[in-house]
């Protein structure tokens, strides 16, 4: 790069002969004293080494030679100043290149460099070249640096010495040296041209807030190095890092044609701080929605704090993406389970909160809590009250005792937004989480709407998948993932990691797949979507327990569940977070649709269900149920028993209340019996009697009462004891025979014959 030839920069002082009234003998500041009337001094023709040039006799101490004129100082220029000397007689003198520096207001930069190395003269009539490098970067071979302030400089020579020499100076040269410093001819600039120095203990941040303004588009570089930025530093221009910066950790980094992972971890020097950084910025970031990973891995030995990280807020509301790359943990410390057990008070009248808690302050927020008896699957701490010994939880246990022992245990994440009071909007797309059974994946933050988790990769979570401890995740959207569980070889009733939960209402969870875990989901809120999802349960244990692969907390759930195949395993639908569990208002097991699912097990114990319904007190009913278009099959083993179930651990159902199911349009396939209401059979009476007892217990859902004769069509004539063809019409008596599960038809006389019978088992 030559700026005489790019930018027209006049450099070159004119020669002597030209007139010695633009040579000053002092500074070269307009008003100073010059050549042209100095005693001193002549111009000499016809040199025999040199032509024309000047003589001059050495009268002080420092006899000065400057050029008047500016000459320009520009960032990314450097100058190498020149001159041919020879001594003719007297004492022999010490040459150097020298010059004034000039700032922007035409002040002196008394603080930088302004001569160069000095050359003493060995000998009469030799010819000897002087030459310094002016620049405003500090660099290797440049004499003078003069930093990014530097706006102009009176070049020129200095003689020092013993006086009386006199001397001959052919010319001042001055020339444009810049290509030396660059590797190649390329469109950008350099920040050590601006006055960074790289050393990491300078504040380097004015030189790159400089050479970005002067870049315009062109590329800015950072040579190597280790570059202090001491606060937070925006740059707009692309920048090229062969250095790296160092920067507290409030500082943030805004690299706006560069906001990627590849751009911070090159500025970082680490992929870890570079996806800090990166992730910090993007919660300031107006210009970008999101943060590209760029495909690639980065390798954690300890959580990342979301909040911790971003540092200067603990609340967003605008869409922000985190895409396309890998979350990897290395084993490390940082990854133990934090526990704590602490005695505590529990009430039904405060069900969310534990009391009379001893050192509160050490439980963490985020923490899992259990405890010997009535306490829900996935309820977590969310708030902490230090001074009054207590802990609020996500949820409420099921009628736990007053007192008892709780057990606290905090999992670690790879991506923790526990901290963050609401967010809102944030999106994790095409991101794989590798935990390889040393941590969990994500954690949701304590409160926010519309977290969006798309296309990622669950893969060997030690715990957790997707953590929701408090309500972060309503209206959460869980769509076409993956989640491969860390426990493929154990036996499924022995297994305790879980995909994902939910505290709140409107999630939609559409198009995964997990394999292998204790759950795939628990789903404390309602009004939530599930559709296209594969989980599968199984172990290879022939006529083995299996667990839930869904499980609903809540009774009243007003839940959709369509087009999913659940795989070696059931869905659970209970009320385990009512913290008075016995039913006295309400809509009890009401608002659940499953439509269109497969539902499939092979090698599992007849007696399991796919639909198991666990009330945790007396007094509840099923008022809301549809079963449809399902396909029931089983296969390996023994028949499996029924598709529905009741677990009656803590309660039974009151089936006498059952209202608003509807169980039909299913196949079955390797199932005893065919649950069905309203159901349709096909009843044979061979003997003529006035009382048809149709016993509809292979059908009843539930063990479900019949509770309606709805309809009655003979199959050709009914006839009466003496084979005569009557035209009766009978009545039904309902909730006969051993639980009620036989319907009785009363007729006028004793007939027989063959018909169709309808039945309902709700009210």
């Amino acid at each position: 790069m030559n700026q005489v030839i790019t930018d027209g920069l006049v450099l070159m002082p004119p020669p002597f002969a030209d007139g010695l009234s633009v040579w000053s003998r002092q500074d070269g500041r307009p008003g100073s004293d010059t050549w042209g009337t100095a005693p001193n001094a002549a111009l000499v023709a016809a040199d025999a080494d040199f032509g024309d040039c000047l003589e001059i006799v050495k009268t002080e101490a420092t006899t000065r030679l400057r050029f008047m004129a500016e000459t320009p100082i520009v960032p990314g220029l450097y100058l190498r100043v020149s001159a041919r000397i020879k001594v003719l007689s007297g004492n022999l003198p010490t040459i150097r290149i020298a010059a004034w520096a000039g700032d922007g207001s035409g002040q002196n930069l008394s603080g930088v460099p302004q001569t160069g190395p000095a050359t003493v003269m060995t000998g009469y009539g030799d010819v000897v070249t002087v030459a310094a490098i002016i620049g405003t970067g500090t660099r290797l071979g440049v004499d003078m640096p003069w930093g990014p302030q530097a706006s102009f400089g009176h070049v020129g020579l200095d003689l020092t010495g013993p006086n009386g020499g006199q001397v001959r100076i052919e010319g001042i040269s001055v020339e444009d040296v810049t290509s030396v410093f660059l590797r190649k001819i390329m469109d950008w600039v350099d920040v050590k041209d601006f006055g960074a120095r790289g050393d990491g203990t300078t504040d380097d941040r004015a030189a790159f807030v400089a050479a970005d303004a002067a870049a315009a588009g062109r590329e800015v570089m950072v040579p190597a190095g280790d570059y202090l930025i001491g606060s937070s530093l925006t740059m707009n221009n692309p920048v090229r890092f062969e250095g790296r910066l160092v920067m507290p950790d409030a500082a943030r980094l805004s690299l706006n044609q560069n906001f990627d992972l590849k751009g911070y971890s090159e500025a970082m020097g680490d992929d870890v701080l570079g996806l800090k950084k990166g992730i910090q910025q993007l919660f300031n970031q107006s210009d970008h929605e999101g943060f590209d990973l760029c495909g690639r891995r980065v390798i954690l030995d300890a959580p990342l704090d979301v909040k911790a990280i971003v540092g200067n807020r603990n609340t967003y509301a605008n869409r922000r993406v985190l895409r396309n790359g890998q979350l990897a943990a290395i084993a490390s410390p940082a990854w133990d389970d934090e526990v704590h057990t602490r005695a505590g008070t529990w009430s039904a009248s405060d069900p969310l909160r534990i009391t009379g808690l001893a050192n509160v302050a050490d439980i963490p927020l985020g923490a899992l809590v259990t405890g010997p008896q009535a306490v829900g699957r996935e309820i977590y701490v969310v708030a902490k009250d230090v001074a009054g010994g207590r802990v609020t939880l996500s949820g409420a246990f099921h009628g736990a005792p007053v007192t008892q022992t709780y057990t606290f245990r905090r999992f670690k994440y790879l991506l923790d937004f526990i901290g963050w009071l609401n967010l809102q909007r944030f999106i994790i797309t095409d991101v794989e989480f590798l935990c390889a059974g040393l941590c969990s994946a994500l954690n949701m933050p304590l409160d926010g709407l519309m977290f969006q988790i798309q296309d990622c990769f669950f893969t060997g979570p030690k715990d957790r998948g997707i953590t929701s401890a408090g309500e972060g995740c309503q209206g959460m959207q869980i769509d076409r993932c993956q989640f491969l569980s860390n426990e493929q070889g154990t036996d499924a009733p022995l297994r305790t990691t879980i995909a994902f939960n939910s505290n709140c209402s409107d999630i939609k969870v559409r198009d995964n797949r997990a394999v292998k875990f204790r759950h795939f989901g628990v789903i404390a809120g309602t009004g939530n979507i599930l559709s296209g999802n594969h989980f599968f349960q199984g172990d290879g244990v022939t006529d083995g327990p299996r667990t839930a692969g869904l499980v609903l907390c809540d009774n009243n759930i007003k839940t959709t569940f369509e087009g999913n195949y659940v795989d070696n395993c059931y869905i659970e639908w209970g009320n385990e977070r009512d913290p008075s569990p016995t039913f006295s208002s309400g809509l009890s097991f009401h608002g659940l649709t499953l439509d269109g699912n497969i539902f499939f097990a092979t090698g599992s114990a007849p007696w399991m269900n796919f639909i198991l319904i666990k009330p945790y007190g007396p007094g509840h009913f099923i008022n809301g149920l549809t079963v449809t278009d399902n396909l029931f099959k089983k296969t390996g083993g023994a028949q499996m028993d029924a598709v529905d179930g009741v677990d009656t651990s803590f309660a039974p159902l009151d089936l006498s209340r059952t209202s608003d199911l509807l169980f039909n349009g299913n196949t079955y396939h390797g199932i005893v019996k065919r649950t069905e209401n309203p159901v349709t059979v096909r009843h044979v009476e061979g003997t003529a009697s006035s009382s048809w007892n149709i016993d509809l217990t292979d059908v009843a859902p539930f063990g479900s009462a019949v509770r309606a004769g709805t309809a009655f069509l003979a199959e050709g004539p009914l006839r009466s004891v003496s084979n005569v063809i009557v035209y009766l019409i009978p009545y039904a008596e309902p909730g006969q025979g051993v639980g009620g599960r036989t319907l009785r038809l009363r007729w006028q006389q004793d007939v027989r014959g063959t018909a169709q019978v309808s039945a309902r088992f709700d009210i």
